[in-house]
């Protein structure tokens, strides 16, 4: 493929940073048009469903689109906020808080954020650092744990998109981070918080996003990196292993996934007699329709309506400062060798530029 052409090439200009917080995505609006437009990116990537095309395309557009799109449109409008997408709303604060944060820390780095699917596309998004001048960019997905499923679409999508470029600028991509120190204490830090306030449950319950088996069997370290994250946390909680379970949810299709699936584990401790679980979704980094919607809603039904007592979920990490230092930290470790030092006067306009993001989030935090 021949790269589109550019611009002649500006000698002497002082390249850039950038830096590119992408997460899966999410419609436009809680409609069944815009919704349908979604699953249809999100269902058509072949890294999402390895299917055979030719009968993928069958079932997608003949028994799934017509049927999902306006079921999954009333989902969303039941999470929808004042702001838009809850996902696309955390994903835009975390951004800005990062900047902030690596501002503070002594880095000249833009920061922006992208969807996989919908919008703003990371296409778009890189090729608009690249006209701000940033020459090496750090593709940082959303993601603790590594799945060919998520984060290699993300890398597919830059790769593919580079395809048309001449000049690319120089890149690095964040594969994973499910054991990362700071990642881990902010969810240690999160669900200490919650239990502080409510007190703790007769079991925590880490519920996953599920994959197919298949995946796994495959190869995929998903399944592997999910339960490390698990038992790290479960160390810093200082909890036996009586006393958390991990489960996948989401499931999706007739296929096996990953088990225990999460709403069938529940429904089995409600029967069972356990009073009270709390859910935590530790690979979610922002609130979305898979946590508030099904977490929050759907499975805390099954739970309640089983037998069980008492209900909680703890929110993702969101905006939280702990896990903004930790996002700071690891894209620290991956731009190591870039030249991304401030100078005094930028690191106080940084500063300044961090304030005013945190009262940002707040106010849009209250409003939400």
């Amino acid at each position: 493929m021949r790269p589109n052409p550019e611009p002649p090439y500006s000698h002497g200009t002082l390249s850039k940073t950038g830096l590119v917080l992408v997460n899966l995505g999410t419609p436009d609006e809680p409609t069944t048009p815009a919704v349908r437009r979604y699953l249809r990116q999100f269902l058509w990537d072949p890294r999402m469903v390895e299917i055979p095309r030719a009968v993928w395309w069958l079932i997608l557009n003949g028994a799934i689109l017509p049927f999902r799109s306006s079921k999954s449109a009333a989902k969303y409008a039941s999470i929808w906020t004042q702001e838009g997408s809850p996902l696309l709303v955390h994903t835009k604060k975390q951004a800005a808080l990062l900047r902030g944060y690596l501002g503070e820390r002594g880095h000249d780095v833009q920061v922006a954020y992208a969807m996989r699917y919908g919008s703003p596309s990371v296409a778009e998004v890189v090729d608009k650092l690249k006209a701000d001048g940033c020459d090496r960019i750090l593709i940082l997905p959303a993601y603790p744990q590594y799945s060919a499923t998520t984060t290699a679409s993300i890398f597919d999508a830059v790769f593919s998109h580079y395809t048309k470029v001449r000049n690319v600028p120089e890149l690095r991509f964040v594969k994973h981070y499910h054991d990362n120190e700071g990642y881990i204490d902010a969810l240690k830090r999160s669900v200490l918080a919650h239990w502080d306030v409510h007190g703790r449950p007769d079991k925590l319950v880490m519920s996953f996003h599920g994959v197919p088996k298949r995946t796994l069997l495959l190869g995929d370290p998903y399944h592997c990196e999910c339960h490390k994250t698990a038992r790290l946390l479960a160390n810093a909680l200082h909890l036996s292993p009586e006393q958390y379970i991990v489960t996948f949810q989401s499931r999706f299709g007739k296929a096996e996934w990953l088990q225990p699936y999460t709403a069938p584990t529940v429904q089995k401790m409600g029967k069972e007699g356990v009073r009270r679980i709390d859910v935590l979704c530790p690979g979610f980094t922002s609130d979305c329709l898979e946590t508030l919607e099904e977490i929050a809603m759907e499975v805390k039904q099954d739970f309640l309506t089983s037998g069980g007592k008492e209900f909680h979920y703890i929110p993702c990490l969101n905006e939280d400062p702990a896990w903004i230092r930790a996002l700071a930290e690891i894209a620290e470790q991956h731009m190591v060798g870039w030249p991304t030092m401030l100078t005094p006067q930028m690191r106080e306009d940084a500063r300044k530029d961090a304030d005013v993001a945190r009262q940002r989030a707040v106010q849009m935090g209250a409003k939400n």
